[in-house]
């Protein structure tokens, strides 16, 4: 069964994120993208673990489902065709590793997922002892990240570094002080077996580091709100069960591939400093020494300028364990810049539920429906939909936390009465 997956997510109980992020509405969304299985996010929050006990059942092994009356609730405003999907989860949470060694403070961010219930206690009894896990969703620990990789292992369940080339808190960032998975998890490196790409950066940059060729390049969305639900996610032909999707990332079988944002699109992608206005290429960065031009103080180097500091060989080299690649831009962006207003606005939120049920789910409008059955629906999206098949976009990347922009069209160019005729 070919489906996408996207096991990166948070609930309400994590800072800065959505107080509509509870399991009702995170279903309704997955519904409305196309996404098959979705992660829990933050089961380490004891209230969090607690609604997700109560509202899931044992579905196929080692993942759930929303009770039935539940998802009745779910299905009440959507259409017949998007209701008709059924949206399975797995147990996951991201991590956060504050923690001192070799003279130097490390901060990383990781994806732990386990199979069931029974598990996620034992491992959330083990975290709890080190940690106020009430406080965050996404939990900060003193802990060595070598030493967070044995608990998840001892606890039963597996570890992945989450997006790994961001400067603050990924693995390979800027920021973090490792050069490579072995230096961050020593004797547990090798059951480290799969890596989050992040919004800044792709599986095609991540081939140009050879030391990273035997890991699978994962991509999720890391979603804050609903909405943002699988603006990346994993596509995966496996059976719909705990070990099945695992042993896919672990030994290749059934993995298929990621579909990605456009790298320049993520808050990371060049260097700069925002608050002077400042971005960077990575030759630029380098002739400046690291430093802002206006203010003089350090930059934030990005995704990019750190791919190509451990960068031992050119682009176009896929490994091995490579999977198929694909890059999207959001539905309601793309609607955004047709109807000129902005992705978040009533109007855009009307035209994407139009089109989701009069069409299916949105990664199928993007991705597979043939642009000629679009076209009666609305005649701009099956031309960006078909600009965006062809990787025609134009990309401005972001930089210092501020995102990029993809865009479809040029400038006045939708206003020009005989580019649908």
């Amino acid at each position: 069964m070919r489906f996408h997956a996207d096991l990166h997510i948070h609930s309400k109980y994590s800072r800065a994120c959505s107080k509509d992020s509870d399991l009702v509405q995170l279903t309704r969304w997955a519904k409305r993208k196309g996404v098959t299985l979705m992660g829990t996010g933050d089961f380490t929050h004891p209230e969090w673990f607690a609604n997700l006990r109560g509202s899931l059942e044992a579905d196929e092994p080692g993942l759930f489902r929303l009770r039935e009356d539940i998802e009745a609730d779910v299905d009440g405003d959507l259409a017949p065709s998007l209701a008709e999907a059924r949206v399975r989860f797995m147990l996951s949470v991201e991590v956060a590793t504050v923690y001192r060694r070799d003279g130097r403070t490390r901060k990383l961010h990781h994806l732990v997922h386990m199979p069931d219930f029974e598990t996620a206690a034992a491992f959330n009894d083990r975290l709890g002892r080190v940690a106020d896990l009430a406080s965050d969703g996404r939990p900060t620990l003193g802990m060595d990240s070598r030493d967070l990789l044995a608990a998840a292992l001892d606890s039963g369940g597996c570890l992945v570094p989450a997006h790994v080339w961001t400067p603050w808190f990924g693995l390979l960032g800027s920021k973090s002080g490792f050069d490579g998975v072995e230096e961050c998890y020593g004797d547990l490196s090798d059951r480290v077996f799969a890596l989050e790409t992040g919004l800044s950066s792709d599986p095609e940059m991540n081939w140009r580091v050879s030391g990273l060729d035997r890991y699978r390049m994962v991509s999720y969305s890391d979603a804050h709100s609903p909405p943002m639900v699988a603006r990346e996610t994993t596509v995966f032909d496996t059976g719909l069960a705990y070990d099945a999707v695992l042993g896919a990332l672990e030994t290749g079988d059934g993995y298929v591939g990621t579909v990605e944002f456009f790298p320049e699109g993520g808050k990371y992608h060049l260097d700069g400093h925002r608050k002077c206005g400042v971005r960077l290429d990575p030759e630029e960065t380098r002739k400046l020494g690291g430093r802002c031009p206006v203010c003089g103080r350090p930059l934030t180097v990005g995704v990019l300028s750190r791919t190509e500091d451990l960068a031992d060989r050119p682009e176009g080299t896929p490994p091995p364990t490579a999977g198929d690649v694909e890059h999207l831009v959001p539905l309601p962006q793309i609607v955004s810049e047709i109807v000129g207003t902005g992705p978040k606005t009533k109007r855009v939120r009307t035209e994407v539920d139009r089109l989701t049920a009069e069409l299916g789910p949105e990664l199928a409008i993007l991705e597979s429906i043939p642009t000629g059955d679009i076209e009666p629906h609305s005649a701009p999206l099956a031309e960006a939909v078909a600009r965006l098949r062809e990787g025609k976009v134009i990309r401005e990347a972001g930089f210092d936390g501020e995102f990029g922009t993809i865009r479809l069209f040029e400038p006045g160019e939708l206003d020009d009465p005989e580019l649908f005729d």
